[in-house]
């Protein structure tokens, strides 16, 4: 569970989270770290080397949908993500995509994964990317990022989670393995 369990989605609010982020320090180096709520525990952030990873929100446990039900969930929250794509491309133009099923793949199989899709997939956030970049961290152009939104869930019944990431290295497509 994340810290935005039980929010309404609000793509103003989502979009000035993912402008915080876009503004915080990303760490140069050193080990990932995944931060909870004091309180509760829920998860809050990750930061690792070269990034930062937040949720944006948290749609309802899908227990007991079936069908149409988790349909239209999921559906949900894949408009709350398409709305916000939409904004973000308004800033910074066109998006990619970014698939993680290589990562998953490759997590499955205990293989070494970069820090940023090794923490994703810590997160359970199972949902491709879609990524901008660079983009100007500072309002300036000087310091160069590149920002990923995604939604996802890591299993049939788990709440679909949004999640923002800012990384001072490009977001990259893994190549295809073997494996894949």
């Amino acid at each position: 569970m994340s810290a935005r369990a039980g929010e309404e989605f609000d793509t103003v609010r989502a979009s000035a989270d993912v402008d915080a982020l876009l503004a915080a320090r990303v760490p140069a180096a050193g080990p990932t770290v995944a931060v909870g709520d004091p309180a509760t525990g829920e998860w809050t952030t990750t930061r690792g080397e070269g990034f930062r990873i937040v949720p944006l929100w948290e749609g309802e446990p899908l227990t007991g949908l079936y069908g149409p039900g988790w349909n239209e969930a999921v559906d949900a929250a894949d408009a709350h993500l398409a709305t916000l794509v939409r904004e973000l491309d308004g800033r910074w133009g066109a998006h990619r995509r970014v698939a993680l099923r290589v990562p998953l793949f490759r997590k499955q199989r205990g293989a070494a994964l970069p820090p940023l899709f090794d923490a994703l997939l810590a997160q359970d956030c199972y949902g491709d990317l879609t990524v901008w970049g660079p983009v100007g961290a500072d309002g300036s152009g000087a310091v160069q990022r590149w920002v990923a939104v995604s939604a996802g869930h890591s299993a049939g019944d788990a709440p679909v989670v949004m999640a923002a990431a800012v990384s001072d290295r490009p977001i990259v497509e893994l190549p295809e393995d073997d494996a894949c």
